[in-house]
């Protein structure tokens, strides 16, 4: 009689599968419940409409101006007036004026716009509302065409590729210093990362304070730069060299990556400037940006030291073997300065604050990623040679590298 009652509970069992579903069709009822029935309707009824509405970058076009709203709030929102420089003005919008929750829509206001005079665009909603956007200088927005690409790109060509080529010109004089100079170059190139770092953080989350709410543009950030390192992590733990650590090339080339994603936001913003008209001394600001990105092809080029590779012996022959030739220092040069070109072409024809933020988000993880590694070829040159990791060449090669970043940033800046 057991037995029969045992066989019987076993055959009512459900398969595994549907266990497994059980839980997320529940899940589903519950959402379904709130989404169609609003059992929340009457918490509601009191409170007043939560009203977010972005705008992106003001266009200004001829005879007037075009910009994008985004509604980033939980309710819909209606546009019912739009200011320009605190005058009511006639304009048009598509698809409707009324935005729905994460929609978008386009504003077109036409404007006898002066060229060169900063001017204010206020969009007012039916409940009083109102939203501001600056165009902080008035002139014709780019447009994308054959010409205007060869521009921007021979921009990111300035201030990209030119300077990081540059910076690799001083690998002879390096690669003659010899050994005991080797730390003090090492620390250079980790203080100018350790800049590069914290200026890409700093940029990526003011380019995310600009995303609205719902897009959270902070943890987007943090985490675009979690999972990268974590990637890297998973793809350094295969570059293994055996006794010498990781392929000094493998090294250059982490490097060479993570400037080239820093090169990509530094691209977008230079773009977005000239296309605001920011940028009327672009003269300035493309020689500011080449003096500050030439110490970036001295970190690149640091790890390829023949010293780098062994202490004597073994280690120096199987240095000698891997010593780079002319077509790493190309691809390296393209690898790191090239996404400069991509960064203005993005931010002068199609900037966006949601790919901005995830690109110099990724730029953090592989400059963190890179930190580490060149962190731990000091350590291994410290314990080759007995000597200190925090010694005074060390201290005053990292001190150098922060401050030729620092000043020359300044530069930039200025």
């Amino acid at each position: 009689m057991s037995d029969e009652k045992r066989d019987t509970g076993r055959g009512m069992r459900l398969p595994l599968w549907l266990m497994a579903l059980l839980p997320l069709l529940a899940l589903g009822l519950m959402l379904s419940v709130f989404a169609f029935a609003d059992p929340l309707a009457l918490f509601k009824s009191f409170l007043p409409p939560l009203e977010i509405l972005s705008m992106e970058r003001i266009l200004v076009v001829e005879g007037g101006f075009e910009t994008t709203l985004v509604n980033g709030g939980p309710d819909p929102v209606t546009v019912a007036q739009v200011m320009v420089d605190d005058a009511y003005w006639n304009f048009e919008i598509e698809p409707s004026a009324v935005i729905p929750r994460l929609g978008r829509a386009r504003l077109s206001v036409p404007y006898p716009w002066v060229e060169g005079e900063p001017h204010i665009l206020v969009v007012i909603t039916n409940t009083g509302v109102t939203f501001e956007g600056e165009v902080p200088v008035a002139t014709l927005s780019p447009t994308p065409g054959l010409r205007e690409f060869g521009v921007y790109g021979l921009l990111g060509v300035y201030v990209g590729v030119i300077p990081v080529g540059l910076g690799m010109l001083w690998f002879p004089a390096m690669r003659r210093l010899g050994r005991k100079w080797l730390g003090a170059i090492l620390a250079l190139t980790l203080g100018l990362l350790v800049f590069l770092l914290v200026d890409t953080l700093l940029e990526a989350l003011e380019v995310a304070a600009e995303l609205p709410g719902v897009f959270q543009g902070t943890p987007l950030v943090l985490f675009s730069a979690l999972l990268t390192w974590l990637l890297l992590l998973a793809v350094g733990s295969r570059r293994s060299t055996g006794a010498n650590g990781r392929s000094s090339l493998y090294i250059a080339t982490l490097i060479a990556l993570s400037i080239g994603l820093h090169n990509l936001g530094e691209g977008m913003a230079i773009g977005a400037a000239f296309a605001l008209g920011e940028a009327a001394l672009g003269s300035f600001l493309v020689i500011g940006f080449t003096l500050h990105n030439i110490t970036e092809g001295i970190g690149i080029a640091a790890p390829l030291l023949p010293v780098a590779g062994g202490t004597s012996g073994e280690g120096a022959n199987e240095a000698q073997r891997q010593s780079p030739k002319l077509m790493h220092f190309l691809l390296l040069t393209l690898l790191a300065g090239a996404p400069a070109i991509l960064g203005t072409w993005l931010g002068g024809f199609a900037f966006s604050p949601l790919l901005a933020s995830i690109f110099l988000g990724v730029g953090v993880g592989a400059i963190w990623q890179v930190i580490v590694e060149v962190g731990r070829l000091l350590r291994g040159y410290a314990s080759q040679t007995d000597a200190p990791l925090v010694s005074w060449p060390n201290v005053l090669g990292f001190f150098a590298g922060w401050a030729i970043m620092y000043l020359t940033a300044f530069l930039v800046s200025f």
